[in-house]
């Protein structure tokens, strides 16, 4: 008859394993708190959708959604107060809460509460910009009963809090398998709600296959990088990285590869061309309040993470990669500038500005001082309430078959609604760059850290790239007051109180940011990432 032996403390497994068990991983939840609200109402709407009456979910995901951000927003607050000046990293490491994560944190709450605000309108587009049920096939009797409804699927909300806090954690991963992770988080809700269009659903549904797969495609690029970083530095972390790569005799081969990788997944998020290419399909098609929302937030989340990886991982090797990035810089304003100069829709032509502007924004990333750190921030905040409330501008122009988006329809349109065509006018200076405009004092700032960093050159080519991009904002601007509208042309409609609080908050951050960037430029220059 055999006997069971059991393990006694001496076993070197169960010494192992005690002291596996010791180690309690550190948790911050103070200051991880703004993440966990967003996460946590983003749970809570899902229960929402399951057991409220069809009728009363909307007033409840609104009410849900806002007090979530306000909540959230109070929270990170009240913590930057006590926030140590050299970060924190919590959750086992995984998380690094340092000034730039909080700035950016800060941004993405503020535009993230301005999308919310689009997406909850129901006054423009009658019964919201989304469609009542996304499995009805597009041109069918029951398709056009549906846009002529009132309804609208309110699920929208709890997938755009996911988003949002898929973007918070990938600004503040510590670790490139966080980092996949809140990428992940982030696109797959964007993939959703790209294709929930109320009006002109096939071409809806087309951007939202197109983001998905070459989506799809980026993230295996950011994968198979992350994977030649681990087999490189034995780590995913960003600090075990940076020290393997300043301080080891093995080949840097899976080094700059994996680098490489990593920065296509990183670039194709933040509409970096060439890797561009899913941007202006996506613009067009996806539901404004969408487009608007990854026009600002995520583009915030991709440079945030791309500053990170940047300077805590790579620093030290600036000198091989720094020239690559050069060159997809300006590649990347070269296809924004040039090809923006051919568009005949405005929102392709947002988009095309978009892929320029993310080239200024690379200028700032490569720099790798605090400046340029600090200066890319505040492009960031600035670049995101002009595109927010120039999308949601763009949403008051429509026909009886929804937006009138193509050029040739707002001819006249200062005739037809003066203060709506000097709204639109003023962002388009912003984005332009005109001074008095936050879009001035951000170029203005990454360009002074690049020529502090010795690149001249590359500013000098920004500069002419800027002035090629201006020609197509001018050209707006001049067929809205020096042309005759249309007989048959759209109609303004009057936005309504979400709608107009949305236009209202990026046209005043963008006339302040413009008057007076002290206050968020001394923000965004309080500290760097906690290494």
């Amino acid at each position: 008859m055999s006997t069971m032996v059991l393990p006694t403390a001496a076993d070197p497994a169960v010494s192992v394993l005690a002291a596996g068990l010791a180690q309690v991983p550190q948790m911050d939840y103070r200051a991880v708190l703004p993440v966990l609200v967003v996460l946590g109402a983003a749970c809570v709407g899902v229960l929402f959708e399951a057991f409220l009456p069809r009728p009363r979910r909307w007033l409840w995901q609104v009410a849900l959604t806002v007090a979530a951000l306000l909540a959230a927003g109070v929270a990170l607050y009240a913590y930057l107060g006590d926030a140590p000046a050299q970060g924190v990293k919590t959750f086992a490491g995984t998380l690094s809460i340092d000034r730039p994560a909080l700035f950016l944190w800060g941004t993405l709450l503020v535009l993230g509460l301005g999308a919310v605000l689009l997406i909850a309108d129901r006054s423009v587009e009658p019964g919201g910009y989304f469609v009542a049920q996304a499995a009805i096939r597009p041109g069918t009797q029951q398709d056009r009963a549906q846009a002529a409804g009132a309804n609208m699927h309110t699920e929208v909300f709890p997938l755009a809090l996911f988003a949002l806090g898929g973007m918070m954690v990938f600004c503040a991963a510590n670790d490139l398998l966080t980092m996949f992770v809140a990428l992940e988080v982030l696109s797959l809700p964007l993939y959703l709600l790209c294709g929930l269009a109320r009006r002109r659903r096939l071409l809806s549904q087309e951007s939202a296959v197109k983001y998905f797969l070459l989506g799809a495609f980026a993230s295996a690029f950011f994968l198979y990088g992350l994977a030649l970083l681990y087999g490189y530095a034995g780590s995913v972390k960003l600090a075990d990285i940076a020290a393997a790569a300043g301080g080891t005799n093995r080949s840097d081969t899976l080094l700059f590869a994996g680098l490489g990788l990593l920065a296509v997944g990183l670039l194709f998020k933040g509409s970096v061309g060439p890797f561009h290419t899913w941007t202006p399909d996506v613009y067009q098609g996806a539901p404004t309040p969408v487009t608007a929302f990854m026009a600002a937030c995520t583009k915030v989340a991709a440079f945030g993470g791309l500053l990170r990886v940047l300077t805590v991982a790579f620093k030290a090797t600036s000198w091989e990669w720094r020239g690559v990035l050069w060159a997809v810089a300006i590649i990347s304003m070269v296809i924004g500038a040039v090809l923006g100069l051919t568009q005949r829709d405005v929102k392709r032509m947002i988009a095309y500005s978009s892929v320029a502007h993310a080239g200024f924004l690379l200028i700032g990333a490569i720099a790798l001082t605090e400046q340029g750190l600090s200066g890319t921030m505040f492009y960031l905040l600035a670049y995101g309430f002009t595109t927010l409330a120039a999308f949601a501008v763009v949403g008051l122009v429509r026909t009886g078959e929804g937006e009138a988006t193509h050029l040739s329809q707002w001819a006249g349109l200062a005739k037809r609604s003066p203060l709506l065509a000097g709204v639109f006018t003023f962002l388009l200076l912003s984005l332009a760059g005109i001074p008095l405009t936050s879009g001035f004092v951000g170029k203005f700032v990454v360009f002074s850290a690049a020529l502090a960093d010795g690149m001249a050159p590359l500013v000098v080519i920004a500069l002419v790239m800027s002035a090629v991009a201006a020609f197509f904002y001018l050209r707006v601007i001049v067929l809205m007051y020096f042309s005759e509208p249309a007989a048959d042309g759209p109609t303004v409609t009057v936005p309504g109180v979400f709608t107009a609080a949305a236009i209202t908050l990026g046209v005043l951050v963008t006339l302040l940011l413009g008057v007076w960037p002290a206050f968020a430029l001394d923000w965004a220059g309080s500290g760097g990432f906690a290494l």
